[in-house]
């Protein structure tokens, strides 16, 4: 099954799809292997991983570039962040293009002015309401009917909440799929939102984030078709790696730690590499 036919199948039978923020291959290798049934390319986390912050700095091509590896890493449906679509209702169109090339099943789309800031950051803008309609109109045309088109707004933050509904049910007449309500303040707010927009909803749960977190059951109930969690992978890495290099710093190794890090054996594991050395054999020259 095509990735975006397989992840309507997933949001039509098996919501919520919760899919866990990737960043690189191996990333979304693990996620796959947890067993869950879609990754989320967090655009956030692939900024943090060039070592910079989740202010809009990446270009188009450079996400694009990930996304492929991503999606070469697992067998499973990617939903991509495209942030803004990278400029105006035409950068829209060639972003989504090239999300479609890439192999990824559906992406969302925000309505911040370019550069956007992370949704959970202060002192967000967002674009007018029709230009929002327009870029999702033009991601449309660009991606066809099966990929799947989440609009975002960053709304509640900057204009409030019943501005941010007026916003969601303007982008899902403008052809979303799915809507997407950023940065939820509390359980009240999010069963609020739920009950207002009658529409396959998707969520960030994340952290230390402005949102509280809610149990999967519960947002099953209220009707959340995806739960995506950018950087929980990522934040545990990044306390792993300090960890080790504090160790290695004190002792010159990180055997006090062998106790918390994967094998040799198990690490090659992760990226399959008995099947590369099978397939160098088969084809190799007789």
């Amino acid at each position: 099954m095509r990735p975006a036919n397989e992840l309507r199948r997933l949001i039509e039978e098996a919501a919520p799809v919760v899919a866990p923020g990737v960043y690189d291959g191996l990333s979304a290798r693990l996620v796959g292997q947890a067993g869950f049934a879609a990754v989320y390319a967090s655009g956030g986390a692939i900024a943090r991983s060039m070592g910079i912050p989740d202010l809009g700095l990446l270009s188009a091509s450079e996400v694009v570039t990930r996304l492929e590896t991503i999606v070469d890493a697992v067998a499973l449906p990617v939903i991509a962040d495209a942030d803004t679509g990278y400029g105006n209702a035409l950068n829209v169109q060639r972003t989504v293009r090239a999300f479609v090339r890439a192999g990824v099943a559906g992406c969302h789309l925000e309505d911040q002015t370019f550069p956007k800031r992370c949704g959970h950051y202060d002192d967000k803008a967002l674009a007018a309401t029709r230009e929002m309609q327009q870029k999702l109109r033009a991601a449309r045309d660009a991606a066809g009917a099966d990929f799947v088109i989440i609009a975002r707004t960053d709304a509640l933050a900057v204009e409030g909440e019943a501005r941010a509904l007026e916003r969601a049910h303007a982008y899902m007449e403008a052809g979303a799929d799915v809507i997407f309500v950023e940065a939820p303040t509390s359980v009240e707010q999010i069963e609020r939102l739920a009950c207002a927009l009658p529409f396959p909803k998707l969520i960030n749960m994340f952290h230390g984030g402005k949102t509280p977190l809610m149990p999967v059951a519960d947002l099953a109930e209220l009707g959340y078709a995806i739960v995506i969690i950018p950087s929980d992978l990522q934040r545990a890495a990044i306390a792993a790696m300090r960890d080790t290099l504090d160790a290695i710093r004190r002792d010159g190794h990180s055997g006090a730690l062998s106790g918390h890090m994967v094998s040799f054996r198990e690490r090659e594991a992760v990226v399959d590499t008995d099947r590369f050395l099978r397939l160098d054999r088969h084809y190799a020259a007789p």
